[in-house]
């Protein structure tokens, strides 16, 4: 599986060149170029993307801010004409940085560093999809195991998730996004409901008004999703 890549870089033969460098790259794949930040910004609000590689310097909003306000989980490398900025890029997590101007073996040895993360990620996430019985969250500094069988609803707030689990009081607020939880959640036992909760359709015990109740909790299910629900009930009518 290619590593899904976008580059970033105002300036156009800098921009080139990166972008030239990924093309041929076997394992790497580029889904998209940007000279402008915001525009990349905009792209992955409707695309997943495995590995960024962007500037550090540049106007409007510069790598590291944009680093800052992007809650992708995807692998950053920094490129930078400054040595100085190196410091900044790995308090950020970032992969690497390449110190311009870079050979295509220097750019490879980054690359090279970025594929083996995604590959034991992404190992790790088929083995936990496979078992199809847990996932693991985290959360206030902890990983935790998450069974599946324990979750009731997963209610979806700006940048986080909070999942909401049958023996617990509170919920386990994780930083996440709902489109990630969706692809994790077995499709045969949860549905997206409305823009802000997926179900249980398991635990589902009564239903009022077009709402899944849970407690004292109320959940509506949208116009979005309610033909897709309301199918759901007819294959289980009596």
């Amino acid at each position: 599986m290619k590593i899904r890549t976008i580059t970033i870089d105002d300036e156009p033969l800098a921009l080139k060149l990166l972008s030239s460098y990924v093309e041929k790259t076997p394992y790497m794949e580029l889904l998209g170029e940007f000279d402008n930040p915001l525009d990349a910004m905009e792209f992955l609000e409707t695309t997943t993307v495995d590995l960024i590689i962007l500037d550090i310097q540049m106007p409007d909003l510069s790598g590291v801010e944009f680093a800052r306000v992007q809650h992708t989980q995807a692998k950053l490398i920094f490129t930078t004409a400054y040595e100085k900025y190196a410091v900044e890029s790995y308090k950020l997590n970032a992969v690497d940085y390449l110190l311009k101007p870079y050979s295509y073996q220097e750019f490879l040895q980054a690359a090279g560093k970025a594929k083996k993360l995604i590959d034991l990620e992404q190992g790790a996430a088929t083995s936990v999809e496979a078992n199809s019985q847990f996932l693991f969250l985290k959360s206030e500094y902890k990983i935790r195991r998450i069974n599946f069988d324990d979750i009731l609803y997963v209610e979806g707030l700006k940048d986080y998730v909070k999942v909401f689990l049958a023996h617990e009081e509170k919920p386990i607020l994780s930083l996440s996004s709902m489109k990630a939880m969706e692809e994790k959640l077995p499709a045969d036992e949860f549905m997206r409901v409305h823009r802000s909760f997926i179900v249980h359709l398991n635990k589902i015990e009564v239903i009022e008004r077009s709402r899944i109740v849970f407690g004292k909790t109320y959940i509506p299910v949208s116009d979005q999703y309610k033909e897709k629900f309301q199918e759901y009930l007819n294959q289980n009518f009596l």
